[in-house]
């Protein structure tokens, strides 16, 4: 006899949602402190793009739990529509609604982020830019209809997230952004001496 928890999809929906702020923080402020190619520490220059795209897909995959259990959830009145039609459902309007923009904004992320190649690099960095506006909308949806964000250890979650974000911001901008060094010139009293 299998054991039910009626309750399971609404553990669900709390848990993958405090997975998510942490994991979306994560993949922005890597974005920011690798942007133009800067190496992060030590690692090879390869590790750091591969890890951020890897967790921005392990996000896409919790947020996928979290949309799946709230619909699932008997309690909270959010339908199929309501998680993918910004401000259509009756609770929580406007945050859900926050979260449901947030939503579409990571999957055109995800997917120009995957054809990349395709797009070309000015497109790409121009929808890229969109991860901005994303991780506000996340965070506000959070505040706003969280059940664990009222409590002092969400919005120590949520405070220490927004943080760490602005403060990448901010060391992001004095650290230089990675060029391949210009080939040396001889000079030319040698450039004749091979002549």
């Amino acid at each position: 006899m299998a054991l039910v928890i009626p309750e399971f999809p609404w553990f669900l929906s709390r848990a993958s949602g405090l997975v998510l702020l942490p994991l979306f923080t994560t993949v922005v402020v890597l974005g920011i402190l690798t942007r133009g190619g800067r190496r992060l520490g030590t690692a090879p220059r390869f590790v750091t793009p591969v890890v951020h795209r890897g967790l921005a897909l392990a996000a896409l995959g919790f947020l996928l739990v979290h949309v799946t259990s709230v619909v699932a959830d008997g309690y909270v009145d959010v339908s199929v529509l309501d998680a993918l039609v910004p401000f259509a459902g009756s609770y929580h309007r406007f945050w859900t609604g926050l979260g449901t923009l947030a939503l579409l904004l990571l999957v055109a992320l995800v997917a120009t982020s995957l054809a990349r190649v395709r797009l070309g690099r000015r497109v790409w960095r121009a929808v890229h830019a969109l991860a901005w506006p994303f991780f506000a909308l996340s965070l506000a949806h959070g505040l706003g209809v969280g059940s664990d964000t009222r409590t002092w250890w969400g919005l120590a979650l949520s405070a220490g997230c927004a943080v760490a974000v602005v403060t990448a911001v901010l060391t992001g901008r004095r650290r230089p952004s990675w060029r391949p060094a210009a080939p040396a010139r001889r000079p030319a009293v040698l450039e004749g001496a091979d002549r």
